[in-house]
């Protein structure tokens, strides 16, 4: 069964790869990543505050005004609580690709223009073959607008492009006031990819303690459908690769994927929980799917779900929205 698709431009025999995670922080297991069929291995990020921290180090060093960024560094997190600063991320970009034949994408995390994004040409000169840009940021401020935050991203996003040779993916999160619109205009600048989305990890309250309370919660297939109406809107209707990341554990997940318009689909959660040879498991259950149901390949599916024929998808999703509440009968 031919699985193959394309993805930021790279021809690969299937679309099935691990998302970020922490994973890539072990060599071991990026080659047993590889060994359990990943098409392409995506690293965690590099954030814009570990770069940030550096940069204010080194002017700590070199100046007098050495409490000028005092409040700002409040808020950072230690160096410490990094796997992996600056320098060890380029690194390890390198061991990576050393160990590995499939592409290897590497990834920044930020939030606001500036000297960081400059990472980008460090990353593409260690050897990364591509770049996803997590574009990580919850607006906040109640005197932003909308216009403003999006504005701010396209810069970003326009800043990496300028500086490197290597294709860029924009890791997005589904919270903007008109995404379908935002969307369209990222596509404008060029990107090679979007992904979607980004998982923002929600704080508790220990009401004990009164103290916010960070706990990690893998995601599970109950996340999916957000990200497949998204593809399903976008499919067709922007130049960009698609890629779904958040929510992917079953074979029926890889195929709703597909269907909706996906090109790659990225998991994390699903192999921290079985393993790297879960994608070797997920891989033969997609191609036994599609022989039973008479598929050819892959792409024969790909976006066979999505909304690009559809005239108007915003009356398809209120009719849908109306049957679903009247689908509902009391016991």
């Amino acid at each position: 069964m031919d699985l193959s698709t394309t993805y930021l431009g790279f021809a690969l025999p299937h679309p099935l790869m691990p998302g970020a995670s922490p994973m890539v922080d072990d060599l071991d297991l990026v080659r047993r990543l590889e060994d359990a069929g990943a098409a392409a291995i995506v690293m965690h990020s590099l954030f814009e505050e570990q770069i940030t921290l550096e940069q204010v180090a080194t002017f700590a060093h070199t100046e007098t005004h050495r409490n000028s960024f005092g409040e700002a560094l409040s808020f950072f997190p230690s160096p410490d609580s990094f796997a992996l600063g600056p320098d060890a991320y380029l690194n390890q970009i390198r061991r990576i690709k050393e160990a590995v034949r499939v592409p290897v994408i590497a990834s920044l995390n930020g939030a606001s223009p500036g000297g960081w994004l400059a990472y980008a040409q460090l990353m593409e000169q260690a050897g990364a073959d591509a770049l996803e840009l997590n574009v990580y940021t919850l607006a906040t401020d109640p005197s932003e607008s909308s216009d403003t935050v999006e504005e701010r991203t396209l810069d970003m996003v326009r800043t990496v492009q300028a500086g490197i040779h290597i294709p860029v993916a924009v890791k997005l999160s589904p919270f903007y006031t008109a995404f379908a619109h935002f969307a369209q205009r990222l596509d404008a600048a060029g990107p090679a990819g979007l992904v979607l989305f980004n998982r923002f990890y929600q704080p508790g309250i220990d009401i004990e303690a009164l103290e916010v309370r960070r706990e990690l919660h893998l995601s599970d297939s109950a996340e999916l459908p957000l990200r497949l109406r998204w593809l399903a809107i976008l499919s067709g209707r922007v130049h960009a690769a698609l890629a779904v990341t958040g929510g992917v554990h079953e074979v029926g997940d890889v195929i709703q994927a597909i269907m909706a318009g996906a090109h790659a689909v990225q998991m994390v959660s699903a192999l921290l929980r079985h393993g790297p040879e879960h994608l070797s498991a997920l891989r033969r259950g997609l191609a036994e799917w599609l022989e039973a149901h008479e598929y050819n390949s892959l792409q024969q599916m790909q976006g066979s779900m999505s909304l690009r024929t559809c005239p108007d998808p915003q009356a398809y999703e209120r009719a849908n929205y109306m049957l679903m509440l009247q689908s509902w009968k009391p016991a």
